[in-house]
This record gives C-alpha cells, sequence and structure tokens, in this order.
C-alpha cells in the first residue's frame, strides 16, 4: 500500500504506533491508500461516497461565508477524520507534516495556511473553513462535527488544497488539522478521486504509466475497452494500447502481471473466466500487434475478487471492470 508519509520516521516506530492507532479505528474504518495517517492517530469517523459533487475551494474568503475561487467537480470521495489524543503534539506540527508529506510525492499545493488564532481570511484561517465546509457538508453526523465546536483549550487550525494528476486520473486533496483541546488535534482528510466522465474517456499515457508504476507498484489501464461481455478489444482502445506499448518499450527491463477484473455481476466462475480472457487479450495484443516481448507479460484473471469501488451502483461496477498492469519482480 502507498504511504504518503513514509520516510518521515523510522519503520519499526511507524509500525508500531500505526497498529496503535488502528487498534482504535471505529468499525470499518479503511484507510485509503494514498494518505497514511500520522502515527498516533486513530480513525474516529468516515464517510465514503462512490460519487458526488465536490467544491474544492482555491481562494480565500472575499465576503460573509463567501468565497470566490472554487474547482467544481465530482467523483468518488473519502471523507476521513483522525484524532490525535495526547498534550505532546500540536496541530502545527501535523498539519506541517502532513504538507511535507503532499509536497515530496509531488502533489500541487493548490493552497496552504495555518492560523494560531483562527482569524483571518486566507485559506486555513476559520472564516475559510466556516465557508468551505458550509459548501461541502458533512453529511452524517460523529466525532468530525468536533471541527465546528470548539472548547475552552481550542487553539489554532489550518488546511491544505492539493492535486495531482495520476494514470488513473486526477486526485484532490483537502486536508484540515484543528487544535481541539490542549490534548485533541482533530483532522478531516477529504480525497476526491475525479470521475472520468468529467472530462470524458481517460486514456493513460506513458509518462502516467511508470508514475503510478514508480509510487503503487501497478496501474489501471485506462482507455482499454471491451465489447459488453466480450473479450474482444473496441477499436477506441488503440490509444491506450500505443501508449502501454510505448512505456514498455522505454523499459525494457520491466516484466509485468496484466489483471483483468470484473464486476460482481454474474457467477464467480464466469467472471474469473472472462477476466482472465480479456487480460490475455490484452497481451496477445502487445505481442502481435507492437512486438513485445511475450515473455514480459503474464496474464491473469480474478473476476469480482479486488473491488475498487462498490458493486451496488453503475459507476462502482464500471470501475471495477478493468485491467491493470502489475509490476512483476521475476526471481533469477
Amino acid at each position: 500500500m502507498g504511504k504518503l508519509i513514509r520516510g518521515f520516521w523510522a519503520a519499526a516506530v511507524l509500525g508500531l504506533l500505526m497498529n496503535v492507532a488502528a487498534a482504535e479505528d471505529i468499525a470499518g474504518a479503511i484507510e485509503h491508500p494514498l494518505i497514511s495517517r500520522y502515527p498516533g492517530q486513530d480513525i474516529a469517523w468516515q464517510q465514503i461516497e462512490n460519487y458526488r459533487p465536490y467544491r474544492v475551494a482555491v481562494g480565500p474568503v472575499t465576503g460573509y461565508r463567501r468565497i470566490d475561487d472554487w474547482i467544481d467537480t465530482e467523483g468518488r470521495v473519502t471523507r476521513t477524520f483522525y484524532r490525535y489524543r495526547g498534550s505532546d503534539r500540536s496541530y502545527s506540527e501535523i498539519y506541517k507534516n502532513y504538507l511535507e508529506g503532499l509536497e515530496a510525492q509531488k502533489f500541487e499545493i493548490l493552497g496552504a495556511g495555518f492560523f494560531p488564532d483562527r482569524k483571518g481570511a486566507a485559506i486555513g484561517s476559520g472564516n475559510w473553513m466556516t465557508a468551505f465546509y458550509a459548501a461541502n457538508p458533512l453529511n452524517k453526523g460523529g466525532e468530525a462535527n468536533s471541527l465546528f465546536a470548539g472548547t475552552s483549550s481550542s487553539g489554532g487550525a489550518g488546511s491544505i488544497v492539493a492535486r495531482k494528476e495520476r494514470a488513473a486520473g486526477t486526485v484532490y486533496v483537502v486536508l484540515t488539522v484543528e487544535q481541539h483541546s490542549a490534548d485533541y488535534v482533530g483532522a478531516l482528510i477529504d480525497i476526491i478521486e475525479v470521475e472520468a466522465a468529467e472530462t470524458g474517456l481517460v486514456v493513460v499515457d506513458a509518462e502516467a504509466i511508470g508514475s503510478d508504476i514508480e509510487e503503487l507498484g501497478r496501474v489501471v489501464l485506462d482507455g482499454i475497452v471491451f465489447d459488453f461481455d466480450k473479450a474482444s478489444l473496441l477499436p477506441e482502445s488503440d490509444a491506450a494500447l500505443e501508449a502501454i506499448a510505448t512505456y514498455l518499450k522505454a523499459n525494457p527491463d520491466k516484466r509485468f502481471y496484466v489483471v483483468g477484473h470484473t464486476d460482481s455481476v454474474g457467477t464467480f466462475a464466469y467472471n474469473r473466466k472472462l477476466s482472465a480472457d480479456r487480460a490475455q487479450t490484452v497481451v496477445s495484443t502487445l505481442v502481435s500487434r507492437f512486438a513485445i516481448d511475450n515473455s514480459r507479460l503474464q496474464p491473469h484473471g480474478v473476476g469480482p475478487l479486488v473491488p475498487v469501488f462498490s458493486n451496488s451502483s453503475d459507476a462502482g461496477r464500471d470501475k471495477n471492470r478493468r485491467v491493470e498492469l502489475v509490476e512483476w519482480q521475476r526471481e533469477e
């Protein structure tokens, strides 16, 4: 699992602290693989929606609960509230650590700021938080609402707005950290994975493939399109196939599993075979049309076993039907 803030603490200490924190997580909480928690935090609240509109504020407050500069987007939104209990860390330490982690992972910082007294109009101020979360309200009650309920020992707060272009699509991160009390720091992290329909069919390019392989060890091959319920490729897959071949030729020492995935509609046996057949079709096409060495690609199908979204909606099922390139470290 990719870790945003790896490298900032010794691995042994990090693992120990994260295991302790995880023991305090609410039931059913899932940590998003894009961003790791600060050591000692636990997940106290979470809300995941496969598809919803989201307004990313990239400017200051300009009037009463008013921000003029927004990026309006939509997609899968994961909102996770982390709680740090203890007086040995302040909100500013946790804020700065997340900021350094985002910068290290080459996120574009669209705006950031922290304010000991919460005053002002800039990104991260109390006024900005009020206007921003009014536009993106929390749709269920719980611990995250502590962001909006001060205490006698409340302290400062700060926010970070960031963006990254990945092979799988654009992702935004909006992160707010606040000193809720002397021994309680809260952090709400919103991760917005932009729905491909916003800009039309997303097609991977060679550079984006390399970026995701380096970061995650795998990449979703967006733009690979099959006939309905079949393993035959449609002509609109050509651009993606050319990009994949370009990447493979530029990295001749790398080997990959080509992994087919389906949604959960139908029997497991049927979906397993369909996913394997689709993976084989991609391999055969890369070998026959683009002269890629067959020994570098190993096709597999896992059917519905590894969903990335809930299969309860059309949008989720569409995302689960995919082909991935997974780096394969072959033993010599």
